[in-house]
């Protein structure tokens, strides 16, 4: 299959599924309306035995249609990157493979496109009860007052971007739910597009606590790639700095107490605590300085900077004549 695509669908298929082929023919339809040439790539998490046969199925009544199936379970990141290293459009198209979003309303982040890099779907109007509009409240409460930035459902898997953005960013761990935050500090143009929610859209389940708290920390790990990945010191050195202004503080305190008013430095637990502000200060400073090095030495191999346009204008070098002098 080498024919010339514009629009790459990856589809990444991992514990959550709904009937495949009847979802599929959903986006097929909503896919045909746009008018792009596209093709859908499959991409299974480990195992899915289920999934894949049910995924052959539909390949080999669709041309369109191809499957990765990966070795062992790796997460929703590692499947997406292998889902973008497949691609051969110049738009990529994320659909989630369970009914999320109502499979016309894809059509929108099209139009929205040609305004922006990235274009993410947000379910509106939106379901659900008080408790879980409140934890999604948080969630993005909270990672706007680390990154600065705002949205409203990076939960949403239906996203459309160029396929400049996967050649700046990289996904691992559990990033690919933060890749607008990631993009955005690249230096790429997001948007938030509304699309309509599909009834069939409910989790079933309960998340456990250990969930909540890969998501806080996910959120202080993308407050660090966004803040403070090429300037280590700036965070670490302001807090080892406080930790060391601290510590000598309280030293300071109980030396001026011990020299002035005759006070005892024996079995003061203050004196241990100062003691171990500076050191721990000093630590931590220290850490901040290692990571300057590291950045410093890998500064060569590192870009900095998306170029949106390169503007020139080529002029013609006229071949002047000049006279015949007799």
């Amino acid at each position: 299959m080498n024919k010339t695509v514009q629009l790459s669908v990856v589809i990444p298929v991992l514990k959550r599924t709904d009937d495949l082929a009847e979802l599929y023919a959903g986006y097929e339809g909503a896919l045909e309306a746009i008018g792009l040439s596209y093709e859908t790539i499959f991409v299974v998490d480990g195992g899915g035995e289920n999934a894949f046969s049910e995924l052959k199925q539909i390949a080999a009544a669709n041309d369109k249609v191809s499957i990765v199936r990966l070795a062992k379970f790796f997460g929703e990141s590692v499947v997406l990157s292998a889902g973008f290293d497949q691609a051969r459009g110049d738009l990529i198209l994320t659909l989630p493979a369970y009914n999320q979003v109502e499979p016309e309303s894809i059509v929108n982040l099209v139009e929205t496109l040609d305004a922006c890099d990235l274009a993410i779907g947000r379910r509106w109007p939106r379901a659900g009860g008080a408790f879980e509009a409140m934890r999604r409240k948080s969630f993005h409460f909270l990672l706007k007052l680390l990154s600065g930035e705002q949205y409203n459902d990076l939960g949403c898997g239906v996203r459309l971007f160029k396929r400049k953005i996967t050649d700046e960013i990289q996904l691992y761990g559990d990033q690919h739910r933060f890749f607008p935050v990631l993009a955005n500090r690249q230096g790429f143009k997001v948007q938030e597009v509304d699309v309509k929610q599909s009834p069939k859209d409910e989790f079933r389940g309960r998340y456990r606590l250990r969930e909540y708290l890969h998501r806080l920390l996910d959120i202080v790990t993308v407050f660090f790639l966004v803040r403070f990945t090429k300037k280590p010191l700036r965070f670490f050195g302001m807090v080892g700095s406080l930790a060391s202004a601290l510590g000598a503080v309280v030293v300071l305190t109980l030396v001026i107490q011990r020299m002035l008013f005759g006070m005892a430095l024996a079995d003061r637990p203050a004196l241990l605590l100062g003691s171990l502000l500076l050191v721990l200060g000093v630590q931590i400073f220290a850490l901040g300085l290692i990571g300057e090095l590291i950045i410093f030495t890998h500064a060569g191999s590192m870009k900095e900077y998306t170029v949106a346009e390169i503007f020139s204008v080529e002029h013609s070098s006229g071949s002047g004549s000049g006279g015949d002098g007799d």
